[in-house]
């Protein structure tokens, strides 16, 4: 298992120790507070879980700069997103040292986590449209990426913080939900030593099931990590429980006992292509796998990045050394109609179109909904099931 990035030993900053966290917890209800966005919140979430790991807090405004020009902070440490709590108003917390840090995503506003607070710092027009373009590639608004970005405020407050909660991950998602260390800790237990990482938002169909396979047998992996993000999607993603419980079936029947681990983790989807494929990268590092599948339009939306974008950055903007864990570049994969198999186009150049078994993500839909069956090539039949429960029910929820 390899080391985390940015140190030998893995810091996550939530507050293990119960009564600690109480003595915290009760400190935070006379601390100024102030409700952070839901981005900040799975910063914080992913800052206590230790998959930012080595970052303390929350960046400054030079800091942030410096990663979004050129991915690393003002002290060189190789990091490729921004990871800022960034509200539009700070009037409630000015000229405070230590403030609350209140959950949008919870009922109530419950504290996340305390923060001490460092400065107070506003973003210009010019410096946001920068970090935009550096991040996203694009300034449209209508990339949900930017639009999310651009709609929290510019104003930071910068400083390091104690996390006190997991927000709702863990309630909802209590079989899936797993920090970086206790991601750690099962691999050490199953004795894993060489993991490959499967990043999903999606269901996972014969050719994602496929491609894990492929990834595990050719660099030689103890198991497979299927790692899902269970925080907030654009309109139109599948949920993450309904994704959730597809991928279990799936494990379930069509995989070896003790080689796959299925886990989500609490983060809001960027959509920012390739260099939320390197911050990808970072946080499968710390959770100690040695491999991570980046595959065509990894981390993507629409047509704002090439197919292949999210490899090439490794090669061309990722400094040789910044990372220990290793890109299995995967192509696009689909069903052989020739060769009665799943393949990787790349492979297999004698193929026409014709020849593979491939269906829109509009197509898909429109078949689950009107409970048809999709060709057993390109979906488990209990995987298309549980879609097609989904979809059946929106769609009569549509028509009320």
């Amino acid at each position: 298992m390899i080391k985390p990035h940015g140190s030998d030993k893995l810091n996550p900053l939530y507050v293990i120790d119960a009564a600690q966290r109480a003595k915290l917890v009760a400190e935070a209800k006379n601390l100024p507070s102030i409700v952070i966005s839901s981005a900040a919140a799975g910063n914080a979430v992913m800052m206590g879980c230790g998959y930012f790991n080595p970052l303390k807090g929350f960046m400054n405004k030079r800091d942030a700069l410096s990663v979004a020009e050129g991915m690393k902070t003002s002290t060189g440490l190789f990091w490729p997103v921004p990871i800022i709590n960034v509200v539009k108003d700070a009037s409630a917390v000015k000229g405070q040292k230590r403030i609350a840090l209140k959950d949008p995503n919870v009922d109530g506003n419950p504290v996340i986590a305390i923060q001490d607070v460092e400065a107070i710092e506003t973003f210009t027009a010019d410096e946001m449209k920068m970090m935009t373009q550096k991040i996203f590639r694009t300034e449209d608004p209508e990339h949900p990426g930017v639009a999310a970005f651009n709609s929290v405020g510019t104003t930071v407050i910068s400083g390091p913080i104690q996390v006190l909660s997991f927000s709702y991950f863990e309630k909802e998602f209590p079989e899936t939900f797993r920090t970086a260390y206790q991601i750690r800790e099962e691999m050490t237990k199953a004795k894993w030593n060489k993991v490959v990482a499967f990043q999903t938002r999606n269901p996972m169909h014969r050719a994602h099931e496929e491609l894990c396979r492929m990834a595990k047998d050719a660099v030689k992996a103890d198991g497979i990590l299927i790692h899902m993000l269970l925080g907030k999607l654009k309109k139109g993603d599948i949920p993450a429980d309904v994704r959730d419980a597809s991928i279990r079936k799936m494990v379930e029947l069509y995989f070896p006992p003790n080689t796959v681990m299925i886990t989500g983790y609490g983060f809001d989807m960027l959509y920012a292509g390739p260099r939320e494929a390197v911050l990808h990268a970072v946080f499968r590092q710390n959770c100690g796998c040695t491999h991570l599948i980046v595959g065509r339009d990894h981390a993507g939306v629409g047509s704002y990045y090439g197919p292949f974008d999210a490899q090439t950055i490794f090669h061309n903007e990722v400094p040789k050394g910044s990372l220990e864990i290793e890109i299995f570049e995967a192509d696009h994969t689909a069903w052989s109609k020739k060769l009665n198999r799943v393949v990787m186009m790349r492979d297999v150049p004698d193929h026409k179109p014709e020849d593979f078994v491939m269906l829109s993500g509009t197509k898909v839909r429109q078949m689950l909904g009107a409970g048809q069956p999709l060709p057993e090539e390109f979906s488990r039949p209990e995987v298309a099931k549980i879609l097609s429960a989904y979809y059946q029910a929106e769609d009569a929820k549509a028509k009320k």
